[in-house]
């Protein structure tokens, strides 16, 4: 394959001169001036020299009241977690009075326990007790309750007042004892079961 021929020094120099010689052709830019500069330019530019030696200051300043708010927050949140909780005792008061029953209702239910209690079925006589006791849950909190919970469940409820919870702890007890444990239940355990009921649904220490 034969080589091409390429142009010799010689030849580029001369073609480079017929070249300059041509003056068709515009090698250097001319008659062009750049546009000055708007004039709000430079007060823009005097304005922030001027208040370059500020800046560092703003920043400090900016920084340590960031700082501040945050160490702020934290110590707040701090306070607050570790301050007790206020508990309102009004309406611990008003919730557990809402939740006694009827005082008619109440003797009723006592002096029917009474009558089991007399004719010696002391076991039936603490039952009638849980029973209308969560009978009395079911009715103010439909949603509490569920036909899986055990009497120990349904004591644990915070929906229960504290005012009724040791109540239905001892009659739940001694019923599972005896449903569950054939444990038989005796005048002194119907006493003690009755004495609860009625200090939580009777305040006034009515006795049948």
């Amino acid at each position: 394959m034969q080589d091409r021929a390429t142009p010799t020094d010689e030849a580029l120099a001369r073609a480079h001169a017929r070249l300059l010689e041509n003056g068709s052709l515009q090698f250097d830019r001319t008659g062009f001036d750049p546009p000055a500069p708007p004039r709000w330019l430079g007060w823009i530019g005097d304005l922030m020299q001027a208040v370059a030696p500020l800046m560092k200051w703003i920043f400090w300043i900016g920084l340590a009241l960031l700082a501040g708010l945050i160490l702020y927050a934290i110590v707040r949140e701090i306070l607050r977690l570790r301050a007790p909780t206020p508990k309102p005792a009004k309406a611990r008061g008003s919730a557990a009075a809402a939740w006694r029953p009827d005082p008619g209702a109440a003797r009723d239910l006592l002096a029917e326990a009474d009558r089991l209690a007399a004719d010696g079925r002391y076991a039936e006589a603490v039952h009638l007790l849980l029973l209308r006791s969560v009978a009395d849950i079911e009715r103010r909190q439909p949603r509490a309750l569920r036909a899986s919970l055990t009497t120990r469940e349904i004591a644990a409820l915070e929906a229960l007042p504290e005012t009724g919870r040791p109540a239905f702890v001892l009659i739940g007890r001694v019923v599972e004892a005896s449903l569950f444990g054939g444990a038989s239940v005796d005048a002194g355990s119907f006493a003690d079961c009755r004495r609860a009921y009625e200090a939580f649904a009777l305040p006034e220490a009515w006795s049948a």
